[in-house]
């Protein structure tokens, strides 16, 4: 089958940083699927997954993480699919990834594919709406429906595409969204996935809150941790608040928030498949919850940037933008 991935650790400048590869088709056990990939989207772990995981040319690594696409064979202790469904998924880090024509993924990961998208822009969504939704709902234990009280969420991190994720579902949930954008055209992308004010996270963000006269914030989700955003959030933080982060920030220190009781919260979104938690089928009820609103119209897409088919080159050209920082939205390519 074809696929592209690395067997070393390159500059994505170098064209052989991922490269085009024939891979034996695999064959389903226990309760995998066997899709036929579609589309798929690319998204910051590919990135780190390149920079991190070993190869050689006896192992190839083969990346990617969502894809939608069809069912074409099941394992024996499936019970959730059968040949022909469509379907969209975010993988898994210990296993070959969706940049191949076809890709084992465990059912209890998988959820039914959205009616009303086209593959590509159901690509766009698994990774980064099971993130957000984890964080919001499952970690930092925010109200999925409105209440008599709105709860403010500070979104720290622009226009990428788990912050327009939690965007999008926040305000769904009813809740007051702050998200925060530092180029006119990223700030427009925040207000469009439904923030009700957008900063500049450039700047002091103390200030940029106090001026909104909205109170002290209740949920904060951050994505890019700086020691000056840190130092912010612990002034701007309600009491009692919680804070949720996914990056990776230097050293931080955790007494700031000491006075206010402020729960920390973290979040990986492949920790549940990664040490095959009891509740690991949870991300198929997310994900098949996900599709519900998609098809509702509550949530929209993430696709941004379609690169065209599913190869070495327009591999690359996808890391470049996102190593580059100025991604808005989701990157998708399609078919082999």
């Amino acid at each position: 089958m074809k696929a592209v991935g690395y067997t070393e650790q390159l500059p994505i400048d170098n064209d052989q940083a991922l490269i085009d590869l024939e891979l034996p088709k695999p064959a389903p056990t226990g309760r995998d699927l066997l899709v036929k990939v579609q589309a798929i989207s690319v998204n910051p772990r590919d990135i780190k997954s390149r920079q991190v995981f070993s190869a050689s040319p006896d192992e190839p690594r083969v990346l990617g993480y969502d894809a939608a696409g069809v069912v074409e064979a099941v394992g024996p202790e499936v019970t959730l699919f059968q040949p022909g469904d469509e379907v969209f998924y975010a993988g898994e880090l210990q296993r070959q990834g969706s940049n191949a024509e076809w890709q084992l993924v465990d059912e209890r990961i998988v959820g039914r594919q959205p009616r009303n998208l086209d593959p590509a822009a159901a690509a766009s969504v698994p990774l980064v709406m099971l993130t957000a939704y984890e964080m919001l709902f499952d970690r930092l234990g925010m109200p999925q429906q409105a209440t008599d009280h709105a709860p403010t969420l500070l979104v720290l991190g622009g226009a990428g595409g788990v912050p327009s994720a939690a965007i999008q579902l926040a305000r769904q949930a009813g809740a007051t969204v702050i998200g925060t954008a530092s180029r006119p055209e990223s700030a427009q992308w925040v207000r469009d996935m439904g923030a009700h004010h957008v900063i500049d996270h450039s700047k002091p963000l103390v200030a940029q809150i106090l001026d909104l006269n909205i109170g002290l914030i209740d949920f904060a989700f951050s994505t890019h941790t700086s020691v000056e955003a840190w130092a912010a959030l612990a002034e701007l933080m309600a009491p009692q608040g919680r804070l949720g982060i996914i990056d990776d920030p230097d050293p931080v220190d955790l007494r700031l928030f000491k006075a206010k009781s402020v729960s920390i919260h973290w979040e990986s979104m492949f920790t549940r498949s990664m040490f095959q938690t009891a509740d690991m089928q949870r991300q198929h009820d997310i994900l098949n919850r996900i599709a519900e609103l998609l098809d509702q119209g509550e949530l929209r897409a993430l696709d941004k940037v379609h690169l065209g088919q599913i190869n070495a080159a327009n591999l690359r050209q996808a890391h470049q933008l996102i190593e580059g920082g100025h991604a808005i939205g989701k990157i998708v390519l399609e078919g082999f």
